[in-house]
């Protein structure tokens, strides 16, 4: 297994090294391609020019010099030199490709690209609204200039602060700019959700079919018996194989080891069944036995290449990220969710993003942190509290760094204490409004440790999953059938709320779904969960 571990390691540098080499033996051409800005954020897929070449950003990233960080796995690849001598413009045709840490930065990025769209046309498309309903392609106006849809769920969002076109602080992530309009017209949002008139509020459209479940399939048994994977239940969108683990042999490798009840033949045909139906089938690392710490990047390397391995050797579609215990923490001082400096949080996201682009846009990736990872964040943040646990909210900067490849995040509403929500009340498991409450701060977004300096962006709707017991034994806070369906009406439909209301006007109507732990103790438990939820699902 080392031998096949340490080809698919250098058959790997090699394809990635050669990429980079072939794409800068090319000129490029640079005209419209902004400068470099070490204070400006770019997300991946952002062009820029820097010392008479040009590079593409890898992921998100600020302040790291292209010339510096463009090796094996990090920010940026460089593209080759510019045929042009590297002239700088001012008239950015890129600008629109970097997310700016700031909202007067964003506005001035939207200002020097509109330059390079054809001007003085009169635009008859309608004027944005913060929170009315948009589809992929759609055009609206905003500030005299045209916008075209991207992304229909952040188009869609109530937080014009972040998504409105042209003036959010991450409005590029959802709009491309279109053109001119030849005569100003003013945003009705103006960065708040208070002028929403909509009836929809992003996230995916709120269909049947877009409403998932996800569960965990362990080829262990734990009580709840074991089941092969061709005969998991039709209900079940996606299942997570459970679990890929370090194998102790080499810092990050990881490793994942049938059970002997199993043969191996066998799973790969069932897996393959499932995916000719439909069904995406994604490795889970992790779990609570497996702790996952990258502190190197030697450990980054060796996790990237054994991931590979594992990946290619079964076919599975992603991989899911379910670190717990001590995975991740933060160090002390790393205070910016956004720039985080921590070995084991920094090494993850390159992994992750070099795993990501090496599979291409089909390749899915999620992740089920436990609540103490993610909405713990909001009362308390590992890096800037005094006294507490450096492991609270240590998720956030991953999931951050990561939303644009993200399908979804399925946090465990279970085996948690109780959670501080919006409202500043705390909020206790196995009850429709402790779900309530925790999806509802994922799809508002919230201060990290109550730093107004440091504000977590909402998910789209359709990235959110609630992560749920299959049973009283699969994991405490079990709740009632008849408590998720309550929690669910008061999350998409604003019905039969109680304590708890969520932050919008219209209902989370793209709300992503449902996961389980476990499709195993689901079969013990007679069907229920699955059963009983997607009949719900699909009616919702």
């Amino acid at each position: 297994m080392k031998y096949i571990i340490s080809v698919a390691a250098h058959r790997y540098l090699f394809g990635f090294l050669a990429s980079i080499l072939s794409g800068a033996a090319f000129a490029v051409d640079c005209t419209g391609l902004a400068d470099w800005d070490s204070g400006s954020a770019y997300h991946g897929g952002a062009r820029v020019q820097h010392q008479v070449a040009a590079y593409q950003a890898n992921w998100w990233n600020q302040g790291k010099n292209p010339a510096q960080f463009s090796g094996q796995w990090q920010e940026w690849t460089a593209l080759g030199a510019c045929d042009d001598g590297g002239s700088s413009s001012s008239s950015s045709s890129s600008s629109s490709s970097s997310s700016s840490s700031s909202s007067s930065s964003s506005s001035s990025s939207s200002s020097s690209s509109s330059s390079s769209s054809s001007g003085g046309s009169t635009c008859s498309s309608p004027q944005y609204v913060a929170g009315a309903s948009y589809s992929a392609g759609q055009r609206v106006q905003n500030i005299g200039k045209e916008y075209i849809c991207d992304v229909a769920g952040w188009c869609s969002s109530e937080s014009g602060w972040a998504y409105a076109p042209g003036e959010g602080a991450y409005w590029d992530h959802a709009w491309t700019l279109a053109a001119s309009c030849g005569s100003s017209s003013s945003s009705s949002s103006s960065g708040s959700s208070s002028g929403s008139t909509s009836s929809s509020s992003g996230g995916s459209s709120g269909s049947n079919s877009s409403r998932l479940i996800s569960g965990y399939w362990h080829n262990f048994d734990n009580g709840s018996g074991v089941i092969p994977i061709g005969e998991v239940s039709d209900a079940f969108d996606a299942i997570n194989v459970s679990f890929a683990e370090p194998t102790g042999a080499a810092p990050g490798e990881i490793g994942f080891v049938l059970d002997p009840l199993f043969n191996e033949q066998d799973f790969i045909a069932g897996i393959q069944a499932k995916q000719a139906a439909g069904k995406k089938i994604i490795i889970s690392i992790g779990g609570a036995n497996g702790q996952v710490r990258l502190e190197s990047p030697a450990a980054r390397d060796n996790f990237v290449a054994s991931m590979i391995e594992i990946i290619d050797r079964y076919g599975f579609d992603g991989l899911d990220v379910d670190f717990e215990g001590h995975s991740l923490e933060l160090d002390a001082g790393d205070a910016d969710f956004r720039n985080p400096t921590t070995p084991v949080i920094v090494h993850l996201i390159e992994a992750l993003q070099a795993l990501t682009s090496h599979y291409g846009e089909d390749f899915m990736l999620t992740m089920a942190p436990e609540t103490f990872f993610v909405q713990l964040g909001y009362s308390f943040y590992g890096g800037s509290c005094s006294g507490c646990d450096r492991r609270a909210g240590a998720y956030l900067p991953v999931i951050h760094a990561m939303r644009d490849q993200l399908d979804w995040l399925q946090v465990q509403h279970y085996n948690s204490g109780s959670i501080i929500g919006l409202d500043d009340q705390y909020h206790s498991m196995g009850v429709a409004d402790f779900h309530i409450a925790m999806a509802d701060m994922v799809l508002t977004g919230f201060n990290i440790g109550g730093n107004p300096d440091y504000y977590f962006p909402p998910l789209r709707q359709d990235q959110v999953l609630i992560g749920l017991p299959a049973n009283v034994n699969a994991g405490g806070g079990f709740t009632s059938v008849s408590e998720v369906h309550a929690a669910l009406n008061c999350l998409v439909k604003l019905e039969g709320c109680t304590t708890y209301t969520p932050h919008t006007a219209t209902g989370w109507t793209g709300l992503g779904g449902l996961m389980t732990w476990s499709i195993n103790w689901d079969k013990f438990n007679n069907f229920e969960f699955s059963t009983e939820h997607r009949a719900f699902l699909d009616d919702l």
